[in-house]
């Protein structure tokens, strides 16, 4: 082992699966908390024999798990549930979380998703001290990240994905040679962006372009994705491009201008859009002068 540090984790999804994955290499890890839909963290924990908490931790359940468990430092990495102040205080040390986003912006849930959608050219992670707020903990780490024109959300974290694990170490690290220290955030400074769901993800066509443009890319497959209905047929979008066709202002927005070989071309508010893959194109016809709702 390189530490002698004796870890709790709390994890969800594809990240704390990688991350989880890289610290039972090398770390001591005593207790493991997850939801139900988690299948590779129970898979790993099962495998590696780790006591493993399922489900929702509140209520004093998860606390009542891992009572008498050493716990050193206590690591939250993408987990769904908000940590109660008993658990924030269970370690000996410290208790740190991991982050999406260059707090103090974009505090909340799917913080890489909003950031495409808000058009930012850079997103990021941060590792922060765990208070009772929301992401409101000092800042001990923090990793730019670039947003391309391109980047999809499933894009960015991958990104993430070869970052989160270089990051918890050198925390640790810093842990272990006692050179940890955290700087208060911002608070003035700071936003906030809620959980998205599935339903969220429909299409304004009095929008802009360039932020529909976002909003697909930003929900692109393997996400739910951005979408529209047409003749009564919900129509998920998966890539958009953008136009020079000409169009007439005074048209309804979401009109189609053209159908090329079944591809729609889409007046919006300030431009065409070309709806360039479109996840069940095959069940729907396409017709000119049709409206998108």
């Amino acid at each position: 082992m390189e530490s002698e540090l004796k870890l709790g984790i709390l994890a969800s999804g594809l990240l704390g699966f990688h991350v989880l994955e890289n610290l039972f290499k090398s770390y001591n890890i005593n207790f493991v908390a997850t939801n139900s839909t988690s299948d590779q963290i129970i898979a790993l924990c099962n495998q590696k024999k780790a006591p493993l908490f399922i489900g929702i931790p509140n209520k004093g359940k998860l606390l009542k798990f891992i009572n008498n468990m050493d716990c050193d430092v206590l690591l939250s990495i993408n987990y769904l549930y908000i940590i109660e102040k008993e658990i924030i205080n269970y370690p000996k040390k410290v208790a740190i979380n991991i982050h999406g986003s260059l707090l103090p912006k974009y505090r909340g849930r799917t913080p890489h998703v909003w950031a495409i959608i808000n058009g930012e050219k850079e997103c990021g992670i941060t590792a922060h001290l765990i208070d009772e707020e929301c992401d409101t903990g000092a800042v001990l780490l923090q990793h730019k990240v670039n947003i391309f024109p391109e980047d999809t959300g499933q894009k960015i974290l991958e990104k993430y994905k070869s970052y989160y694990p270089t990051i918890v170490k050198k925390v640790l690290l810093m842990i272990d040679n006692n050179s940890l220290n955290g700087k208060q955030q911002a608070h003035e400074k700071a936003t906030f962006f809620g959980k998205r769901t599935p339903e969220d993800g429909r299409i304004d066509w009095s929008w802009h372009k360039e932020r529909i443009y976002n909003w697909v890319r930003a929900q692109a497959h393997p996400y739910p994705g951005a979408y529209t209905f047409y003749n009564g047929s919900k129509v998920v979008i998966d890539k958009i491009d953008f136009s020079d066709m000409g169009y007439n202002y005074a048209m309804e927005n979401g009109s189609i201008i053209k159908s090329d070989n079944n591809v729609p071309y889409v007046k919006t508010s300030n431009g065409v859009i070309k709806l360039t893959n479109i996840r069940n194109q095959r069940t729907i016809k396409f017709i000119e002068n049709g409206i998108l709702k």
